[in-house]
């Protein structure tokens, strides 16, 4: 790495920050280094591992099995977490999800079997948390099937968020692409106190950045308020990052992150990093001057930064805390807190635990009873193991808490809510990094607030939303006023981590032998067969499926919750295209004119008569379409009904780059007012696609219901590499030519 960074710095002739020392060591093998643009050049990178959970492992594995190779040619992992629904407790529901997800689980341990994938079963722990506890390294680059990979940033790690398809390239061995990302700097001085966590630095960074201002761009902390926080506290901030739309956010190494290797086993990997603290961080160039190498600076400091909550129904609203009665009231919020719930990939570290557990106690010790339910989701089995040795759990039991299984559970929607389908107007808090609506429960009148678990603790402790802890006092069981104190708590266990079974599987050393079967009437998993390649002439007559209003996420596209167990059958989880969507012309959800028949029917439906008549259609979408997860179902789900185009007004960056590997058009209008053209009606053709090209408009012709016609030119990011992957039918198609 230091004779590669220096080489980079010679090129470049100045002094670099620390993700682009990360950057420019992982080129490709076949990149030449160059001087390049940022947020303007692809770039080929070489990650050093790749991690996938269970529910986007099922698609990516199953695409890995067609392109030909015998084994992953970079080290790789699959942690079942996102399977497991929240409901009784956790050894319970852990029981009833093996029952469940048998065929899934058994699919996904025989896959890494032979192809040399580490497995970590059900119940092992969230995905973000365990690669933490035993792959994060310092100076390294990894990919992982989910938005949140960039948790890994807590250890001076860039990890980026990514679809299937590309975890199927890294690994097959190919070369990664990229557009070189843009860097915002985040100045942090002070140091945090009283009732402020390290969840409030990202939660007002969201507020500065927004859910799309981090879009494109590597979010690099540092200054003296970086080093006064925890690895742990530096991972929730990289993990939310994704929120702001980044493309991962990082921290320098030092001695926080030295701590944390040497506690989970990892002292070897501390000492080789020492040894290269100055190529583990910026520059003193950089430090010195951070206006000039950063593309956007922001100075937060720490010793005044006040506790934030965020939401509800996005995670860039930011109120503090102090200010939270008076926004709540202004916007009817409800201020009665029905659930309190701490964990998750974001929060659930050993410092977020005690210090949770030490506003917990002082409920049981000054005679409080908790006016809320309270939950609490372990990120790990080593992190369970340890808190429950340590008395932390026995605390929130007194508390009236109750423990999940170590897995995703409510944050994604695996959680069996009673009384949520009853859509009731009601207000949770949460330690989690994602609020849309129906994102938890499923229940669209859901006010989800995400702030930290201090926090989150303390206002389930009250019951009220506009409770600040830091000036308000609650009356006991003895009519009492008390008052709760600031939060206490370990960086990490004093007795250090300990676990009898962390839930590791290695594969098998011979996975030749191996046999991984899909039954074909399975209702869970389905074979692929690859897209179609383009015929090379231009689409015309195509229809429109849906105008799409306002915010559509991911969740939109293709909701979690109960679908998740089709996740490895394309066809049956293509029944969810779309049904969240809001139809820009009657504002409903999956509701949408069958042009054909002139009738109104479900989005699923109404596409699939469409591809039964071989008419191609086109989806219209708004501002930063597909913010959210990095499942490339969202994707998939359009390119297996037959969708040939998606125009938007702009793209939250993973999606796009799964809509290009999936072999789709994914384009944005180049004058954003032509949104207000598209009618229910109208028909597309495109005029110059048989001339596709980088950097060349495309034109499309949009025909309205009375004949008038519209010439619309549309705007798109493909690279010559990428059109490949369009006349091809998919960057699957490319690889399996390349190694068969």
């Amino acid at each position: 790495m230091p004779n590669r960074v220096e080489k980079a710095k010679k090129k470049l002739k100045r002094p670099l920050t620390y993700a682009e020392k990360i950057l420019y060591a992982h080129l490709f093998e076949t990149q030449t280094l160059e001087t390049f643009g940022r947020g303007k050049d692809y770039v080929d990178f070489a990650p050093d591992r790749v991690a996938m959970q269970d529910a986007t492992a099922q698609m990516a594995l199953l695409q890995f099995m067609n392109s030909g190779k015998e084994t992953t040619s970079v080290p790789s992992t699959v942690h079942c977490d996102h399977l497991i629904q929240a409901h009784i407790d956790g050894k319970t529901d852990l029981s009833t999800s093996f029952n469940v997800n048998r065929e899934v689980f058994d699919f996904l341990e025989s896959v890494s079997n032979k192809y040399g994938i580490g497995f970590w079963k059900p119940g092992a722990g969230i995905i973000h948390q365990v690669v933490l506890e035993n792959y994060a390294f310092p100076g390294g680059m990894m990919i992982g099937t989910d938005s949140h990979t960039p948790n890994a940033g807590g250890l001076g790690m860039i990890a980026i968020g990514v679809g299937g398809a590309d975890a199927v390239d890294v690994m097959a061995g190919m070369p990664w692409e990229l557009k070189m990302p843009k860097l915002i700097g985040v100045k942090l001085t002070g140091k945090l106190n009283g009732w402020t966590a390290p969840k409030d630095i990202i939660l007002k960074v969201a507020g500065i950045l927004t859910v799309k201002g981090g879009t494109g761009a590597i979010v690099e902390y540092f200054g003296e308020g970086a080093e006064s926080l925890s690895a742990t506290g530096k991972g929730t901030i990289c993990n939310m990052g994704a929120e702001v739309g980044a493309t991962t956010s990082i921290f320098a190494y030092d001695d926080s992150m030295e701590r944390y290797l040497q506690a989970t086993g990892r002292a070897e990997v501390a000492e080789m990093a020492k040894e290269l603290k100055d190529v583990l961080s910026p520059d003193p160039e950089v430090y010195e001057n951070p206006e000039k190498y950063y593309d956007q600076l922001i100075e937060i400091n720490l010793s005044e930064l006040e506790p934030h909550i965020n939401g509800p129904f996005t995670p860039d609203l930011a109120t503090p805390v102090s200010e939270m009665k008076k926004v709540a009231e202004k916007n009817g919020w409800p201020l009665d807190v029905s659930v309190g719930l701490i964990g998750s990939c974001t929060n659930s570290s050993y410092e977020d635990i005690s210090r949770a557990s030490s506003i917990a106690k002082q409920a049981v010790d000054k005679g409080l009873k908790v006016k809320s339910e309270f939950t609490i989701t372990p990120g790990s089995e080593q992190v369970r193991y340890t808190i429950e040795r340590d008395g932390y759990i026995n605390t929130f039991e007194q508390m009236g808490g109750k423990v999940f299984a170590n897995a995703c559970g409510p944050c994604i929607g695996q959680w069996a809510r009673p009384g949520a389908e009853k859509n009731e107007k009601n207000t949770i808090v949460h330690s989690f990094n994602r609020n849309f609506s129906k994102r938890n429960d499923g229940n669209p009148n859901t006010h989800a607030f995400v702030t930290s678990p201090e926090l989150v603790t303390a206002l389930a402790i009250s019951g009220r939303l506009d409770f600040n802890p830091i000036e308000d006092t609650l009356v006991n069981d003895k009519g009492e006023k008390v008052k709760l104190d600031p939060p206490t708590g370990f960086e990490l266990p004093v007795n250090g981590f300990e676990v009898k079974d962390a839930g590791y599987q290695a594969p098998a050393k011979d996975g030749s032998q191996v046999n991984v079967s899909v039954e074909p009437d399975s209702k869970r998993l389905q074979l692929l067969e690859p897209f179609a390649a383009w015929n090379g002439k231009n689409i015309s007559g195509a229809k429109l499926l849906i105008k799409a209003l306002g915010k559509c996420t991911t969740d939109h596209i293709s909701m979690a919750g109960p679908w998740l167990r089709f996740r490895g059958h394309l066809d049956n989880i293509s029944n969810n295209l779309l049904i969240g969507a809001v139809n820009a012309f009657n504002n409903e959800s999956n509701k949408v004119k069958n042009q054909l028949t002139g009738e109104y029917g479900e989005v699923p439906a109404v596409q699939r008569d469409y591809k039964a008549n071989n008419i191609p259609t086109v989806i219209v979408g708004d501002h930063n379409y597909g913010e959210g997860s990095s499942r490339e179902h969202a994707a998939m789900e359009p390119r297996h009904l037959g969708v040939k185009a998606v125009i938007v007004k702009s793209f939250a960056r993973i999606h796009e780059t799964n809509l290009k590997k999936q072999g789709m058009l994914g384009l944005t209008f180049a004058n954003e007012a032509d949104y207000d053209l598209i009618q229910e009606n109208d028909t597309f053709n495109f005029v110059d696609l048989e001339s596709f090209a980088p950097e060349k408009q495309l034109t499309v012709e949009v025909v309205h219901a009375d004949g008038s016609k519209d010439a619309i030119k549309l705007n798109h990011t493909y690279n010559a590499q990428q059109i490949e992957w369009f006349k091809a039918g998919s960057a699957l198609n490319l690889i399996r030519k390349q190694n068969i």
